[in-house]
């Protein structure tokens, strides 16, 4: 139920300076936006990562203590270096692989999850998990991409697909996509799930990559958008696609930039 990837050190200290900044704080940044607390509270993040926005909920709360999960030891180790580094703050890490583990039900005012890497088969029993360990009227945060985005890349594996013949690929391809999120099946999800006063928010914006090489290799591209992409179409071994899209890539944007579609869907929902 949680990412299955643990990052070794050297990745989760790429995710801390470059995939967060660049990528993972859009998504941050929404479910910030979306927050409504009183002057109290207490905080779950599911799949932590390094720990961001674990600080500025810290900041943002008057009294708050925050409970970060995560399956990567070296990502839970920097975010714990993160936290000694401000001081005596309330927040704590533990590694675990899946919820609710030994987490006690109704506990929490928050449930915060930026960007999780699962099939969609597995999203309600997240979202259930959440409803569990949340108390009546509590709070969850999801933001994930949604439909419509890497749009860009997507259509590059259609041409790949059409050009050489891969009729059951562009298939599985047009079915998959066809079952991604969108705001209303977001919200759907989270109201199946048993979660009242669902609201759905989102937002657009470009990432810009300056040949196909460096959209391959880009640390958010690794680590965060080839993972969701693979997701996606429900397939492990994509490097024959991937290879055409980034030779289709240098040949198309020659005399510029790849500016990459993401669609930033943040739901919020209460728990009855």
């Amino acid at each position: 139920m949680l990412a299955p990837d643990k990052l070794s050190p050297a990745d989760a200290a790429v995710f801390e300076s470059f995939v967060l900044p660049k990528y993972l704080s859009r998504f941050g940044g929404l479910a910030l936006d979306m927050l409504v607390s009183g002057p109290a509270a207490r905080v779950l993040h599911v799949g932590c990562r390094t720990g961001y926005p674990d600080l500025e909920l810290y900041e943002r709360i008057e009294r708050v203590e925050i409970l970060g999960v995560d399956s990567s030891p070296a990502a839970l180790e920097l975010a714990r270096q993160k936290v000694a580094a401000a001081g005596e703050v309330a927040i704590e890490y533990r590694q675990a692989d899946s919820l609710p583990g030994d987490l006690e039900p109704g506990i929490f005012t928050h449930a915060v999850c930026l960007h999780p890497l699962l099939p969609s088969s597995e999203r309600p029993e997240l979202w259930s998990a959440l409803r569990w360990l949340l108390c009546a009227g509590g709070q969850a945060l999801v933001a994930l991409p949604l439909r419509g985005s890497f749009q860009e890349v997507l259509d590059l594996l259609r041409e790949y697909a059409l050009k050489y013949d891969e009729a059951e690929f562009a298939r599985d391809l047009e079915e998959r996509l066809a079952q991604c999120l969108s705001l209303e099946t977001l919200s759907d999800e989270f109201e199946a799930a048993g979660f009242d006063d669902v609201d759905v928010e989102v937002r657009t914006f470009n990432l810009a990559f300056d040949s196909g090489r460096a959209f391959i290799e880009d640390p958010v591209s690794r680590l965060l958008i080839l993972p969701e992409l693979r997701g996606w179409l429900g397939v492990d071994d994509l490097a024959r696609p991937l290879s055409y899209v980034r030779d289709a890539i240098d040949k198309y944007w020659s005399e510029g930039k790849l500016e990459l579609t993401i669609s930033v869907g943040c739901a919020s929902a209460r728990c009855p």
